[in-house]
Parts: structure tokens; sequence; C-alpha cells
């Protein structure tokens, strides 16, 4: 799509997909066409050229107001309304909507706790009566009361200090995890998208230069105009902000053992499938890996794959980089396993990161 302000194009040839679900982040200076491009997903104002298409349907086909209440949208104003209470900013559209005031009661109730806002507390407070986190954490809730799938954010956490902004960065991923959402976030800090995004699309003069994972951009941008933006040159900076995810090596599920097989079976199965070493899952927290070489010399071919092996240390897909390293390096390891929900992913390898890095 195509957007024109006074013959200047704010938004040029813009085409991109967001998947269901996923956090996706707009990165970008000021001017880049980030705003403009969420004020076009939920038909604030429309394309010159081109269309957005929400679930394979022209936004254009649809009505205006009802589409802006199926799309949450925060912002870094928040936009409180000074003389409504809490509760009442919450419950406004539910309100316009008809329902049930012991629904909406109900509705705001179950949001402030959602956003770690006791409801007791703070149901009938002012804005003024509260802290810039605090209202944000309203904004949040007011976004959500209408259980959109779709949730637009644009930069909500900006003018908040930074340990305040590190806080609800945090908190604001445990909500993510709690809900299925999709949802577009727009920021200029390199920093936030990476603790945030799922995949992050670096705009650039109206153009969407490229999309792809923390890692993918961090390690291989497309152009120099995108190395500057993330700051690829000074990659070490970026370990605190990387996960597990990020940068690890996908697991081939030939090479993984998750049932009770003999070591006999197990060679077989490595020789067939030409692999020189597998990963033994014994349980979530006990994986193990072990080598052609070891079980040939293992004298009884009978015994039991999951008796045999050398423990691995275990983390979570969402673990930070810098993490797994300090604890790598504490117990003289070299690779750790990542699972996520009890599924194994794949496996971080020490060496092969710090090279990345250098």
């Amino acid at each position: 799509m195509t957007k024109i302000y006074k013959e200047s194009k704010a938004i040029n040839d813009l085409s991109f997909e967001i998947c269901k679900g996923e956090l996706f982040v707009i990165l970008g200076s000021s001017g880049s066409g980030k705003t403009t491009t969420l004020r076009l997903i939920n038909r604030l104002i429309d394309p010159d050229e081109g269309a957005v298409y929400l679930n394979s349907n022209d936004t254009k086909t649809m009505d205006p107001v009802k589409l802006r209440r199926k799309i949450g949208y925060v912002i870094q104003q928040i936009g409180l309304f000074p003389h409504m209470t809490v509760k009442d900013n919450i419950g406004l559209i539910p309100r316009l909507e008809k329902w049930k005031e012991e629904d909406i009661s109900n509705k705001v109730d179950e949001l402030l706790t959602l956003v770690a806002l006791p409801p007791d507390l703070f149901r009938y407070r002012y804005p003024n009566q509260l802290s810039g986190g605090q209202q944000q954490r309203v904004g949040l809730a007011r976004a959500l009361v209408m259980d959109p799938p779709l949730l637009l954010m644009d930069e909500p956490f900006g003018a908040l200090d930074p340990l305040l902004r590190m806080q609800l960065q945090n908190e604001f991923l445990s909500i993510k995890r709690k809900l299925d959402k999709t949802i577009v976030f727009v920021t200029h800090d390199i920093e936030e998208s990476f603790i945030l995004a799922d995949r992050i699309g670096v705009m650039h003069g109206g153009k969407m230069l490229q999309i792809g994972t923390p890692s993918e951009l961090l390690f291989e941008p497309s152009n120099e105009i995108v190395s500057k933006i993330i700051g690829a040159e000074n990659k070490f900076k970026a370990i605190r902000f990387l996960q597990a995810k990020d940068v690890m090596i996908p697991l081939d599920k030939s090479c993984l053992i998750e049932s009770d097989i003999s070591c006999k079976e197990t060679i077989n199965m490595m020789i067939s499938h030409k692999i020189d070493s597998c990963i033994i899952k014994k349980s979530n927290s006990d994986i193990a890996q072990v080598s052609l070489i070891e079980l040939l010399n293992e004298k009884d071919k009978a015994k039991s794959i999951l008796a045999i092996g050398n423990k691995l240390n275990v983390f979570a897909s969402n673990d930070t980089l810098s993490s797994i390293i300090s604890l790598l390096k504490s117990s003289n390891e070299s690779m750790a396993v990542i699972i996520d929900r009890g599924n194994v992913l794949g496996i971080v390898r020490i060496n092969s990161v710090l090279m990345n890095l250098v």
C-alpha cells in the first residue's frame, strides 16, 4: 500500500504479512512511517493505493467504527478521560455496546487483575490519582476490554523512565503469554524491539527494508541502513536481549530419541540416518547426548538407551542468551538443549554463537 501527503510518499509500496498470534514490532526512526502504518491498519486513514486485509477481508469493505472496536489501540499519551473513573474509562465501549452493568463490572475487575492493579484499590480512582505506569496499565486494560483479536501499540512505554519501562515490558510479555492476541507494536527503541518481538520489521523512508527475527536482523542485515538501525556492528551488546530461540540450531527429528529402545536399535537408527550423535529425552528436565562411537563401544548392546548418555543443560526457549552463556561457563559445558512446553526444539552451541557475535 501507498499513502501520499502533499506529494510525498509517507508510505511507499509497503507490503508485509503478520501471522496470527505473533508480536510483530515495527522498528524505525521518527518519520519512517511507523505510526502511519498503524493508522492505515485500523482505518483512521485510508491508503491511496493498495489495501489492508484482516483475515483475508479488505478493511475498506468494513464499517470503520465496528472495525476499530475489534482492534485494541494503545498509544503513548494513553488518552484516559480525566473526568471518568478507572472503571468508567475501561467500561466505556462495553457501555456503548449495551452490556449489562454487572458484566461490565466483572470484565473491568478481570482486566485490572490481569494488569496487576487490584480492583478494590483502583476501580474508582481517577487518572490524576495514578502514576504514569498505572495509567498505562489502565490504557492496556481498556484496549483489551472487547477482547479484540488484534492489538495495535504505538510506543506505549516511550514516555516512562527506564526502570518502569523495563518492568512494564516484562509484565506485558507475561500478559501476552496468557492471551491469544496478534500484536503490532511500534517503537524506535532497538532494545525494546529485541526484548518483545517475535519478528521485527525495519522501516525507513516509508518502506519496509527487512523483516526477520532479532537474530536474523542482527547477524544478516540486508543492507547498511538496516545494519545501522539495528546496531549490528556491536553484536555483543545484544547478548542480554537475545533469547535461546533466536540463536538455537533447530534439531532434526531424526536426531531425537524419546522412546525406550536398546543401544543396538539406536545404532541401527543412527547409521541409517547418517548421524554421529543424538539427543535422548528421558524427561522434560533430564535430556542427554550420546555419540555413535560411545554406543559402538558399549559392551551391553541390549541396554536401554535411557540408561546412558551425557546429561545436558536444559533451557526454555525464552531464556536469555546471557543467562545461558553464564550457566554453561560456570558448569564448563559448551552445549545446551532448548525446550518449549516439553518439546525439544533445538540446541545452542556456545562456540558458534560467540563466533557469530564477533
